[in-house]
């Protein structure tokens, strides 16, 4: 089979690399199609996968409106060559529309709900929405959900081992204490009207958290002089690594924040709509990360999560206990690229197993 995969963020390069190892281990022919967004690219390359990219990411939503029929264009150019029997991928304009003008299906892989603009325009295309269980919105006959996360693909025990030297890359020990704050650039398409940590407080944060411990700043955009020496510095395939041996993750990255909850490491999201409330409380997997294995904190102000970090802080088993929280949230899921797999290699029987309520 012929499957064409889009790759638009450097999450989903994680999401998709071990499925698509086991699919071209079993025979499959893979072709991905990348938008360069941040180190997608780099990513791609350290991986060994085959890619073509077919555009930039723009950070300004009135450019991804320009960019659009370039991207639908490339798309389509790849796929006729390609001639792809089926596509997979997030909810992006170009694969629904062009799997639906080459009449090939299209599974659409979701975990976000903010992105609702996008599903108007996508899920109508797609023949199957593929979703982790406790995702929030109903897309009807087409949905199948799946007892996980999508981080589970890449940092499942199964998929992920940390690598401790990446400790001495930057002169830690496992003994020393440090915290991971992150910035985001704000430019993705969900990410409208939406705010976090305000500019002026960022030095309030930094000096905070130095109490407990050595401060690095992961940040999509440029850091201004005064934070350059929190900057961190090191390859994106080892970011993982890091955030498991951290004491807290902080910041305004919801896909970091899930990752660091999913790894044991204490996490806070900070993200704010219009109207001032928690962006976590609409989203499933925050929700259900919260309440349910209390690895993850979210809040809409800087001063909760704040009082929270230092609270998490100051408590020394905290690391401990987090670990005991993701043995349960482990026990409880399944390994979701074993499942991804199966699931795009059965496909379409795979669709109408689980529609028969045999979902996992």
């Amino acid at each position: 089979m012929k499957i064409l995969i889009g790759v638009f963020h450097p999450k989903q390069v994680y999401l998709f690399k071990n499925t698509i190892d086991n699919l071209v281990e079993k025979g499959h022919e893979i072709k991905i199609i990348a938008v360069d967004k941040e180190i997608t690219g780099y990513l791609l390359r350290q991986l060994n996968i085959p890619f073509t990219i077919i555009g930039k990411n723009q950070p300004k939503f009135y450019k991804k409106l320009f960019e659009l029929p370039r991207l639908e264009y490339l798309t389509y150019k790849v796929s006729k060559e390609f001639k792809p029997d089926i596509f997979v991928g997030r909810a992006s304009p170009y694969l629904a529309q062009v799997s639906a003008l080459l009449n090939k299906p299209f599974i659409l892989v979701e975990d976000t709900e903010m992105a609702r603009a996008l599903h108007r325009i996508t899920v109508p295309l797609a023949q199957s929405v593929v979703t982790p269980e406790c995702y929030k919105d109903d897309f009807g006959e087409k949905h199948i959900r799946f007892n996980g996360y999508f981080e589970l693909c890449y940092l499942h025990p199964n998929q992920f081992k940390p690598d401790a030297s990446i400790l001495d890359e930057i002169g830690l020990s496992k003994e020393d204490r440090f915290i991971i704050l992150r910035f985001i650039a704000w430019g993705a398409n969900h990410d409208m009207g939406l705010y976090g940590i305000k500019p002026e407080k960022r030095k309030k944060y930094i000096l905070q958290l130095e109490q407990y411990g050595r401060v690095f700043i992961s940040s999509e955009s440029e850091l201004s002089p005064e934070f350059k020496k929190y900057e961190l510095k090191i390859s994106g395939n080892k970011f993982h690594s890091l955030l498991n041996y951290a004491q807290l993750y902080l910041g305004e990255g919801g896909t970091t924040a899930a990752e660091a909850a999913i790894l044991g490491t204490p996490s806070i999201h900070i993200e704010a709509n219009s109207k001032g409330r928690a962006t976590g409380e609409s989203s499933g997997n925050f929700l259900e990360l919260r309440d349910k294995y209390g690895l993850l904190y979210f809040y809409p102000d800087e001063e909760q999560a704040l009082e929270k970090a230092r609270e998490i802080l100051e408590n020394k088993n905290s690391k401990a206990e987090w670990g005991y929280r993701r043995e349960k949230l482990l026990r409880d899921k399944i390994d979701v690229t074993a499942w991804m797999t199966d699931f795009i290699e059965r496909y379409p029987e795979s669709f109408y197993e689980y529609r028969r309520g045999n979902n996992v």
